[in-house]
């Protein structure tokens, strides 16, 4: 079998699909720049989409990997998560090597973009995908003339047997913000988090990989350069406030979201930042 990358469409919507010789797959959205679905080699899918996610541009996509950017949820005056949830993206690299297929997608500041906020910037999705591992790489380049400051997140929605269940190590000693009612902790005293409610959680100053166990499966989430993690699970009654999601499919995820939020990142011009993600699923053997 010979690894591909392939330009179709789903529910829809243009998209690029992967899939590498060890049989992992992949699929994009060119709408968002959106990674919908990441299957290890061997393994079941790790990323969930919601069966009544909305595809025909209007809104974002519910589920997978949305980019948010350069305003994270409602930090600032702009939409939610920002300006580039519902562009649509462009394929412009790819490569395939023995073990790994690898894409990259970009957009770009228009006359739209610049209505609502007054900078020039360009940004490029970069996703690899091996046999037991993805990587999913934002970077941002200042384009314009004058520096400026945004926050950013890979708003990832994890799919996972049953939430309450599912444990997430690696938090243990890190503050975080609770946005659901705007408090402030030091630090987290529970060596694993367990979901039992609605939860929204700003991590900070996140060092090293966290892990999710999820019954009988493991996930390794690595971050680079992204300080916080964001966690997210809207429970019962915030789920049926979401017209795009199942009201019981709270059950079925977790958002484990890579993101700068505390401090924005300040961006001179003609400068490039980026923050990486990389999920590898521990169960999977690359032999």
């Amino acid at each position: 079998m010979y690894a591909t990358i392939s330009e179709t469409r789903f529910k829809s919507q243009p998209a690029v699909t992967i899939d590498t010789r060890d049989g992992a797959q992949a699929i994009l959205s060119l709408r968002g720049g959106q990674l919908l679905h990441w299957q290890p080699a061997g393994g079941q899918p790790w990323l969930y989409l919601s069966e009544q996610a909305c595809f025909d541009g209007s809104m974002a996509i519910r589920g997978g990997v949305p980019v948010c950017f350069p305003q994270f949820a409602q930090t600032g005056k702009l939409p939610r998560h920002g300006l580039v949830r519902t562009a649509l993206w462009q394929l412009t690299e790819q490569r395939i090597d023995d073990d790994v297929a690898m894409l990259t997608l970009a957009t770009a500041s228009n006359d739209a973009t610049r209505a609502l906020w007054p900078f020039d910037f360009t940004l490029e999705l970069t996703v690899a995908v091996g046999a037991n591992r993805l990587d999913i790489e934002l970077a941002v380049t200042n384009t314009g003339y004058r520096a400026f400051a945004f926050s950013a997140a890979l708003h990832t929605y994890l799919r996972v047997a049953e939430v309450e269940l599912a444990l997430l190590s690696g938090l243990a000693g890190k503050p975080y913000r609770n946005a659901l009612d705007n408090t402030l902790i030091d630090r987290d005293p529970h060596p694993a988090l367990a979901v039992d409610g609605p939860i929204d959680r700003i991590y900070h100053a996140i060092t090293r990989p966290l892990l999710l166990d999820d019954n009988s499966r493991h996930l390794l989430i690595v971050q680079e350069q992204f300080p916080d993690a964001v966690i997210w699970n809207p429970w019962e009654d915030g789920a049926a406030q979401l017209a795009d999601m199942p009201d019981r499919d709270f059950r079925r995820m977790l958002c484990v979201e890579a993101a700068a939020v505390r401090e924005r990142i300040e961006l001179a011009a003609d400068d490039t930042w980026w923050g990486r993600q990389s999920l590898i699923d521990t169960r999977v053997s690359t032999a």
